[in-house]
């Protein structure tokens, strides 16, 4: 496991994006029942229509697990160029995925099961990944800061 030891913001954000992008197939983003959404968020889910799987009622998710049979709507998304620079242009930062701003956890999936899991609110994340290939490209971006675990 590759814990994420600070927010990736701004050049870091955007590459570990584009890295995400390129070794995932699937991208979740969550909304919250209970929270009031805004703007940003039906705009954000708008522009990402296209490109959206499937929309499941879900009590969990990566790294997030809802208690007392609550649930939330998980937007699985298709990775492809034109979400990607959508997901790059509305933020410049991983744990700015927090709603009533914006959609929440952005997190990545490869082969059904997570890589980049983000708990925004909480400002945790981590990437699932024993691929050396990947645990180099992951250590080469210029400013993560990360622990392996």
């Amino acid at each position: 496991m590759i814990i994420i030891d600070s927010e990736p913001k701004n050049d870091v954000y955007r590459s570990l994006v584009d890295l995400a992008f390129d070794l995932c197939d699937e991208f979740i983003l969550v909304v919250r029942k209970e929270i009031k959404l805004n703007g940003n968020v039906k705009s954000v889910l708008e522009k990402l229509k296209p490109h959206l799987e499937e929309m499941k009622e879900q009590s969990k998710w990566a790294g997030t697990e809802l208690e007392c049979g609550s649930t939330a709507y998980v937007h699985h998304y298709h990775t492809n160029p034109e979400a990607r620079e959508i997901i790059k242009e509305v933020l410049n930062s991983l744990y700015g995925w927090v709603q009533h701003d914006f959609s929440e956890d952005l997190s990545f999936y490869k082969n059904g099961k997570p890589w980049l899991v983000n708990i925004a609110h909480e400002k945790i994340s981590h990437i699932l990944s024993e691929d050396k290939s990947e645990i180099d490209r992951i250590v080469n971006i210029i400013g993560l800061e990360i622990s392996i675990k």
